[in-house]
């Protein structure tokens, strides 16, 4: 009987025992689920983010594009549908370069700036960890109220020369994706060439610099010829006499047609995929091209639009470059203009795609207002 007593009082405690490891078990999960860690975005914002951020969607502008630099593009689960009108077009470098993967992901939203069009029932449904967006603040509060999923700024301002709102914004996300090596890669290559442009003309006297024109910018759209900047980037980065700098303004402008008379400059750069509206623009009113030097003269280069949906950090660069071997020839002999330019997309892209930008008429060279026939 003793012997029996034993046996059952041992059954017991094995069960209690297994009992309470199968209580723990799930408390232990359910903690390893829920570990998190805070994040201070582009806005200030604290959010609280999971320990492990595997899956993501991108809105509004810039955002993605910077993921793509990161090399994280693998971890989307949805992309804007603006993004997957760009299957073919190398206006959005990223785009173009990860288009067969953007399209077999579900639409996460509409995309096109920096309000809230996402598609919130679809977000829901994915449950991404985290939301990295492009949208202004108010925007971002109300997609984060609406799904419950973390929204995190990477919102960067698109001004200047690749600003440092900009690598504010790479740093933040970097942060949640964990790939700050990487971030600091691709940062650190962009101030190497930040610095050897400034470095190639340091010396020139703003006296025997060429005046220059931007023309028929992109900025929120086309523009015809008038469209224009101040603090242009690409010449920025080179130090380039910009005419349209005189005028104070920030950023695009719409110049008043007498003032460019009165500019005279001496080299003008557009837009190569506004040329239509430049060409319309001939055709209507020949005498106000024909009183401008440059015009007349041929000194017309194409400077490929770094405007869309943000900035194309690699355009951008490579409009520096282009402008430099135009206004500085001695001083960038050294520069072919198609490798540069390969070398720019591979580094930050993966991909030397120049020959499909110059198929799609965002190349190099000298324009001629004349169409071909």
């Amino acid at each position: 009987m003793k012997k029996l007593f034993s046996i059952l009082l041992s059954c017991v405690l094995i069960l209690s025992l297994a009992a309470c490891g199968q209580e723990a078990s799930p408390a232990r999960e359910e903690e390893t689920e829920t570990a998190t860690r805070t994040v201070v975005d582009s806005f200030g914002r604290e959010v609280t983010i999971p320990a492990e951020v595997k899956t993501i969607v991108c809105t509004g502008s810039g955002a993605l594009r910077m993921i793509c630099y990161l090399q994280c593009a693998d971890r989307l689960v949805g992309v804007e549908d603006c993004d997957k009108e760009y299957e073919t077009s190398t206006l959005r470098d990223y785009a173009h370069v990860y288009s067969d993967s953007f399209q077999a992901l579900p639409a996460i939203g509409k995309g096109g700036g920096t309000g809230n069009t996402a598609y919130v029932e679809e977000l829901i449904s994915l449950q991404p960890d985290v939301i990295l967006s492009g949208y202004n603040e108010e925007a971002l509060e109300e997609l984060a109220q609406a799904t419950g999923i973390p929204c995190v700024s990477i919102r960067a301002k698109s001004i200047n020369f690749i600003d440092d709102s900009f690598y504010t914004a790479m740093r933040v996300a970097a942060e949640v994706l964990g790939v700050q090596k990487r971030c600091e890669e691709v940062l650190s290559y962009i101030d190497g060439c930040k610095a050897d442009l400034a470095a190639r003309t340091a010396d020139i006297p703003d006296g025997d610099k060429p005046a220059v024109y931007a023309g028929a910018v992109t900025f929120s759209g086309a523009h015809g010829f008038t469209g224009t900047y101040s603090n242009f980037g690409p010449f920025m980065a080179i130090g380039a006499r910009n005419v349209a700098d005189e005028m104070g303004e920030t950023g695009y402008f719409d110049a008043d047609p007498e003032k460019i008379i009165a500019w005279d400059p001496d080299l003008i750069f557009l837009d190569p995929g506004n040329l239509d509206l430049v060409r319309d623009e001939y055709r209507t009113n020949p005498s106000f091209f024909a009183s401008l030097r440059a015009v007349r003269e041929g000194n017309l280069y194409a400077c490929v639009s770094f405007n869309n949906y943000s900035t194309n950090v690699g355009y951008a660069l490579a409009d520096a470059y282009y402008a430099g071997t135009v206004m500085f020839p001695e001083q960038f002999a050294d520069v072919d203009i198609v490798e540069k330019t390969g070398d720019i997309l591979e580094f930050l892209l993966g991909d030397r795609y120049y020959d499909e930008m110059a198929a799609d008429g965002l190349s190099f060279g000298v324009i001629d207002l004349e169409p071909a026939p």
